[in-house]
């Protein structure tokens, strides 16, 4: 028989990705995760979780131009489908939205990478 205790005490992915989300510690969800724009804190200042060990790395590049391609695809298949535009619409639209949607959705991606390794336990760092 398992123990109603181990139940408690075991990290639950979807509640720290949606914590991760908002940017805020993915296990109490009250301290924020970053010092500035993406520097991510050591601990937690409200429960003093350490989560320094948990970095995102390389896949936070992966998700966001997954992400960010994904969108732009379905704005231009949208513009073409309502009869297409002139190059010059594409440029003003396409231009400004792949430089300020990455930018926009970073930390927010952040975190959730975060917020995920923390619930599994990963690491990109090898113990030692």
């Amino acid at each position: 028989m398992s123990d109603p205790r181990d139940a408690e005490s075991e990290k639950r992915a979807w509640p720290a990705i949606w914590r991760g989300l908002k940017c805020k510690c993915p296990k109490c969800g009250k301290g924020w995760l970053f010092h500035h724009y993406l520097e991510q804190v050591d601990h937690c200042s409200e429960c003093g979780e350490p989560l320094a060990y948990y970095k995102a790395g390389l896949f936070l590049p992966f998700v966001v131009i997954t992400v960010v391609i994904h969108i732009i695809a379905a704005v231009m298949l949208d513009i073409e489908l309502r009869g297409g535009a002139s190059p010059m619409a594409y440029l003003y639209t396409l231009v400004p939205l792949s430089i300020i949607m990455p930018l926009a959705i970073l930390p927010s991606s952040k975190g959730a990478i975060v917020g995920l390794m923390w619930a599994k336990g990963w690491s990109d760092e090898q113990d030692r």
